[in-house]
């Protein structure tokens, strides 16, 4: 049986799945990569500790992928989290799982997870080469090949791993677009997804740096006045607005966002209700009965909050810990329990964690991951319009498209 030659553009997470996989079951496999290194994207991923996927069961896994999630059922069950953690392991990377089911290597190194990627490839029979895809080279309605800046590598089967336009520094700069385009296929509308969101709100650059640790937020759509999005956990700001965990999740959920839509609603003392946090506040202001309220909350909040918590609350500055009123106390209550910042619109799609949009799942045939448009082309990987929340959804995405994709293209 001759071996079919597979050529796979891009060796991020999804291209060294999938070249791995078709190798394996006995492919020639040509990977084509731009940069000097394999999975550059990787080594940034989970501020460099690797959030390699999330250890959950399926339908949990699904529920995590707002854009397109049903489109994953085949890809997802032929290569579950489950198989992905023993996966890793079996090529002799450990794995750990902490909050939130996500799951890191043990040496908390993205490094290992591209170099247990890298030797997998290279054991596997990979061939990596160091050429930029230009195009696709199509004959009668088939893929036989990729042209690219030194070279054209003619194949039986070709897989589109390329990215999407997030971190383009890492080379996702929107080429699996453009050869998707050139073979017909509909790239559905780009969009930044898990991306830090700017405020107009002037006090986020004085609390620049502050990181919320188990604060709870809610996103408020002020046109209908209902909650978009809750959850508990990190959050910081920046100089432009706010960033963290809970902020990325959350801009996944937002589809239009303008100046005045959004707000976010911080409880920054969940743990305690209104009447326990007043109850607390009149003990804090007993306890510095004769000092000005400014130097009352040292306990509290961070140093980097009071001032701006001050200033929402209007009472002077000056004013004795005794002499506040139980009005006052319960407006400070509100503050503390609805701290609220506006939204005003997305950062960059360079600065996003994953790119919203991409090539039209309905022209993908969900079972194989081949296109329905032309023969022997088959994508993988974020370059497919799905993505999910933060927390290894969408490095499972990866994972799991491109071993089909990888499986399919060998076959």
């Amino acid at each position: 049986m001759i071996s079919k030659k597979v050529a796979v553009i891009g060796a991020g997470a999804a291209g060294l799945m999938a070249a791995g996989t078709a190798a394996q079951l006995g492919a020639s496999v040509t990977l084509i990569e731009k940069n000097p290194r394999v999975g550059r994207k990787i080594m940034i991923t989970g501020k460099g500790r690797c959030n390699i996927l999330n250890n959950c069961d399926v339908p949990t896994f699904i529920q995590n992928v707002p854009v397109n999630g049903r489109f994953l059922y085949s890809a997802i069950n032929n290569f579950t989290p489950d198989d992905a953690y023993e996966f890793f392991e079996g090529l002799g990377l450990p794995l750990k799982t902490e909050r939130g089911n996500r799951s890191y290597p043990i040496s908390d190194k993205a490094v290992d997870v591209v170099d247990t990627l890298r030797r997998f490839v290279l054991d596997s029979g990979v061939d990596i080469v160091n050429d930029t895809a230009l195009s696709l080279e199509l004959e009668d309605g088939a893929a036989v090949g990729v042209k690219c800046k030194k070279n054209t590598y003619f194949a039986d089967s070709v897989i589109i791993c390329c990215g999407g336009m997030s971190y383009p520094l890492t080379g996702s700069t929107g080429d699996g677009y453009r050869l998707a385009k050139q073979a017909g296929h509909t790239v559905v509308d780009l969009k930044p997804s898990l991306v830090p969101i700017e405020s107009s709100d002037p006090e986020c650059k004085s609390m620049q740096g502050l990181s919320l640790r188990n604060v709870a937020l809610k996103i408020i759509d002020n046109q209908s006045k209902k909650t978009v999005y809750s959850d508990f956990g990190e959050m910081l700001f920046t100089h432009f607005g706010v960033s963290g965990p809970m902020i990325l999740s959350a801009s996944s959920h937002l589809r239009q966002l303008e100046e005045g839509r959004y707000a976010a609603s911080i409880d920054l003392k969940p743990a305690l209700d209104f009447e326990q946090l007043d109850k607390r506040l009149q003990r804090d202001f007993a306890e510095n009965s004769n000092r000005d309220v400014s130097n009352a909350f040292s306990k509290l909040l961070p140093r980097k909050m009071i001032v701006p918590v001050l200033k929402r609350w209007g009472v002077p500055f000056d004013k004795k810990c005794h002499s506040v009123t139980r009005e006052e106390r319960r407006r400070l209550c509100d503050i503390l329990k609805t701290f609220t910042i506006p939204l005003s619109g997305f950062r960059p799609i360079e600065e996003a964690i994953v790119t919203s949009g991409g090539v039209k799942t309905g022209e993908i045939d969900p079972k194989t991951m081949e296109s329905k448009l032309v023969s022997g082309l088959y994508f993988a990987g974020e370059v497919i319009d799905v993505d999910a929340y933060t927390g290894g959804f969408n490095l499972q995405i990866a994972w799991s498209t491109g071993r089909l994709a990888g499986q399919s293209a060998a076959y």
